[in-house]
């Protein structure tokens, strides 16, 4: 009798810690992981986004946007810099586009040129190629890196540039100082990337216009081959 007491006793132990593991597979990392592949395959849909950046280095603000049209093969990327410990504070800036592989950089008149020395800094194709891949890419949260690295927890939900999505708390392991601990807020329904941010530098991006038609001023250079075959 005692026997079959501490064998029912048993059962019952490992039934429990069944059901418990079964949960925590749910509730824990396991489901951020599915959470992040369902972001990763939800880009490779993406034709058109912006992306916006902040940091604050020490004695330094930055501040860039980037936009990125697929169809038409353009990327545009503004970037400013301020020295905060100047005074009074210096500043530096740049208007670049690359469209089909064609670098131009803005000028003060605001015509568009080109620059003297290539800058190297990716095309619109490139990126597209990234995304419809389910690669990583330096602009968009690196999906693919965390869902292999990071430990994911589940956060709070919350509204960003007018979108609901669930901010999700990702700790890489084995990441290099500052780089380790970030967040990422998923939409609710499109499952997209719209906030992100970093220990390092306390930088902050943000994400929107999602397959939107993005309004940009294209150099004129850029668009006479295809008028002049029109």
């Amino acid at each position: 009798m005692g026997d079959r007491y501490w064998l029912w006793v048993g059962a019952r132990l490992l039934v429990g810690v069944a059901i418990l593991a079964l949960a925590l597979s749910y509730l824990g990392t396991g489901s951020g992981e599915k959470e992040f592949q369902k972001s990763l395959d939800a880009m490779k849909q993406v034709h058109s986004f912006r992306m916006s950046y902040t940091a604050s280095p020490p004695n330094q603000h930055n501040e860039m946007l980037w936009e990125v049209d697929c169809a038409r093969d353009i990327l545009h990327h503004q970037y400013k810099i301020i020295q905060t410990s100047s005074n009074p504070p210096a500043e530096m800036s740049q208007d670049e586009m690359v469209v089909g592989g064609r670098e131009y950089v803005r000028q003060k008149d605001g015509s568009w040129s080109k620059p003297q020395y290539a800058s190297s800094g990716g095309s619109a194709k490139w990126f597209c190629s990234q995304l419809a891949e389910g690669s990583d890419s330096s602009l968009l949260p690196q999906f693919a890196t965390m869902i292999k690295r990071a430990i994911i927890q589940k956060g709070d939900k919350k509204t960003v540039n007018g979108v609901r999505c669930r901010e999700w708390l990702v700790t890489m392991k084995g990441g290099f100082s500052g780089l380790e601990h970030d967040t990422v807020c998923l939409g609710l329904e499109d499952h997209l990337p719209y906030e992100m941010t970093v220990d390092w530098e306390h930088s902050h991006s943000s994400f929107s216009d999602y397959n939107a038609a993005i309004q940009l001023d294209v150099p004129e250079a850029a668009v006479q081959p295809a008028s002049a075959t029109n």
